[in-house]
């Protein structure tokens, strides 16, 4: 098992969806709500949350983006108020990258995760954040994850613990008799 010792800087929740399903349309009207604490429920995503209980087995149960990304994205756009709630993602953490994650199971504040695949940006990040958001979000956009066991985040210190990759024997299964 691996560790990295991260940061959980802010956390977000929203009720609705302002760009998913809006292909064509005008973006919604939804905030995206800054919190100190999120209950994570297994299979189903974050109480709250626009994609809670949104589908079996989804994908995108609760969204990561990297704070590092964050102060990175508003120094080279030159968008010096931007809000970390403008990449609509859940939780920002300092100190990790994402896509090191997908194929792999790791806890943070004692809830584990399954990283999913990237939280690919798409057009609208142009208008949510500055022309060229989503070409340099590219490889960068976050991670989406399952919610394996149920639990609380909150802002503060957060270790990360790799429990098991795709690499790992654990996630490989049984062997096959000979």
């Amino acid at each position: 098992m691996r560790a990295l010792d991260a940061t959980l800087s802010q956390i977000y929740i929203s009720p609705g969806h302002n760009y998913f399903g809006h292909h064509g349309k005008p973006a919604g009207e939804d905030p995206i709500v800054a919190v100190e604490s999120i209950n994570c429920v297994a299979g189903s995503g974050i109480e709250g949350d626009r994609f809670f209980d949104f589908k079996p087995d989804y994908k995108g149960q609760i969204t990561f983006f990297s704070w590092d990304d964050f102060e990175a994205i508003k120094a080279d756009l030159n968008v010096p108020a931007l809000s970390a709630g403008a990449f609509r993602r859940n939780v920002l953490l300092s100190g990790v990258d994402w896509n090191e994650l997908v194929g792999c199971r790791f806890e943070i504040q004692g809830v584990l995760f399954e990283g999913t695949g990237e939280a690919k940006p798409c057009y609208w990040m142009n208008q949510a954040i500055a022309p060229g958001a989503e070409e340099w979000l590219k490889g960068r956009g976050g991670l989406r994850a399952k919610i394996l066991r149920d639990g609380p985040l909150s802002v503060g210190p957060a270790e990360l613990k790799i429990v098991e990759s795709e690499a790992s024997p654990a996630s490989a299964g049984a062997s096959s008799p000979a």
